[in-house]
C-alpha cells in the first residue's frame, strides 16, 4: 500500500463554481502558471506518486453552494486517475480543505471523528492555559484535521489516519518590529496548543489498540524560527511525543530534531521576492505509530532537485515546480 500527503498549492482556484475543472488560460493561484497548466502538472504528479490514497492538503473549498469531495472526483475522472473516490470532514472558511482522494478498488475510507475524554473532536473546543495566566484558553482549529478509518481492501487491516494542515506562524498584520514579536509568539502557543491537542489525539487511539498514522503540513519543524527556544521544543516534536514510550515516528523529522546543523531533508520551496531567492523548508510529514514503523515502511520526498530519479524525469520535475511549492511524500507498506 502507498499513501501520500501533497499541499497543493490554491487548488482551489482550479474549478469553477459548479465544482469542475477549469482547463483553460486564464491564470491560478501560482505565478505565472496557468489553470490549464497547473492541472496538467498536478495531475502528472498523481500518475507519477501512483499512490492509493493521497491527503491532499489546500483541496477544494467545501461550503453550502460547493464541494471539494465532487471536485476532485470531476478532477480524477478528466484526468484519468485511479483514484477516483473523496473523501472530507469537517469544512472550513478558509479556501483550504484537507480531503483524501483513494483508489476504491485498494482501500476504502470513512470520516469518523470518534469522541475521546481530554481531546474532543476536531471540531470542538480544546481548553489549555496557553500564556500562563492560570485561566484555560479556548482554542479551535481554524482548519480541523480530517479523522478517517482506513481499511486496505484485500487485507483488511484497518488504520486511524488523521490529516493535518496547521496555523502558519507567520505574523500577518504585524505593523512594527514590536507587533511581530508579539503575534509571533501568540501564534505558536496556539500551534503548540493545537499540536498538543492533536497528540492527546493519538495517545487515545494507541490506548485503544489502533495504528495510527497522522500525515499533512504541519508548518513547522525543529529549528525553523527563534521562538521555539522560548517554549522548548517545536509543534512537530509535540505531535511526535518525541522522548516518550510509543512516539510517533517519521524519519525526515527525526533527521530534523537529531541534527539540528547541516543538511537536512526538505519537501517544500518558497520564492521570497524582496530576497529574490527560494527558501526550502521541511514542513510535510508522514508520522507513524510504532507497529506500523515495525512493517519496516519505506519514506520518499519527491523532490525535483533532491530526488534523482524525479530530478533525471524532466516531464516530471516540471510537472513538480509547476503543480506546486510543496512536493508530495509517500509511504509504501507491506500490508
Amino acid at each position: 500500500m502507498r499513501i501520500a500527503t501533497y499541499n497543493v498549492e490554491w487548488f482551489n482556484k482550479l474549478f469553477d463554481a459548479q465544482d469542475r475543472p477549469q482547463p483553460d488560460g486564464s491564470w491560478s493561484g501560482r505565478h505565472d502558471v496557468t489553470r490549464a497548466a497547473q492541472l496538467e502538472a498536478v495531475a502528472a504528479v498523481f500518475r507519477a506518486i501512483d499512490a492509493d490514497a493521497v491527503m491532499i492538503i489546500e483541496a477544494p473549498d467545501s461550503h453550502r453552494k460547493r464541494s471539494g469531495v465532487k471536485a476532485l472526483e470531476a478532477f480524477a475522472q478528466m484526468y484519468d486517475l485511479r483514484t477516483t473516490k473523496a473523501v472530507s470532514g469537517f469544512a472550513n472558511d478558509t479556501q483550504q480543505e484537507i480531503t483524501l482522494l483513494f483508489d476504491p478498488a485498494q482501500v476504502s475510507a470513512l470520516h469518523d471523528p470518534v469522541e475521546s475524554g481530554d481531546a474532543p473532536r476536531f471540531d470542538g473546543d480544546f481548553r489549555l492555559d496557553v500564556d500562563v495566566d492560570s485561566k484555560l484558553d479556548r482554542i479551535r482549529f481554524s482548519k480541523p484535521p480530517l479523522e478517517l478509518a482506513l481499511t486496505h481492501v484485500s487485507s483488511g487491516k484497518v488504520f486511524r489516519m488523521i490529516g493535518v494542515h496547521l496555523k502558519s506562524k507567520a505574523p500577518h498584520g504585524a505593523k512594527d518590529r514590536a507587533a511581530e514579536i508579539r503575534i509571533s509568539i501568540d501564534n505558536r502557543r496556539k500551534q503548540l496548543a493545537q499540536c498538543i491537542w492533536l497528540h492527546r489525539r493519538v495517545i487515545w487511539h494507541r490506548q485503544a489498540g489502533e495504528s495510527v498514522i497522522v500525515l499533512g503540513d504541519l508548518n513547522d519543524g525543529p529549528g525553523l524560527d527563534e521562538y521555539e527556544k522560548l517554549f522548548g521544543r517545536s509543534g512537530v516534536e509535540v505531535v511526535l511525543g518525541e522522548g516518550t514510550e510509543g512516539a510517533l515516528f517519521d524519519p525526515h523529522a527525526y533527521m530534523a530534531v537529531s541534527r539540528r546543523l547541516g543538511a537536512r531533508p526538505v519537501t517544500s520551496r518558497f520564492y521570497l521576492k524582496d530576497k529574490d531567492r527560494y527558501l526550502s523548508a521541511l514542513l510535510d510529514y508522514i508520522m507513524v505509530s510504532p507497529d506500523i514503523r515495525d512493517l519496516q515502511p519505506v519514506w520518499r520526498i519527491w523532490h525535483p532537485f533532491d530526488d534523482p530519479a524525479c530530478y533525471n524525469d524532466t516531464a516530471l520535475r516540471a510537472a513538480l515546480l509547476t503543480a506546486s511549492d510543496h512536493f508530495p511524500v509517500t509511504m509504501d507498506l507491506a500490508v
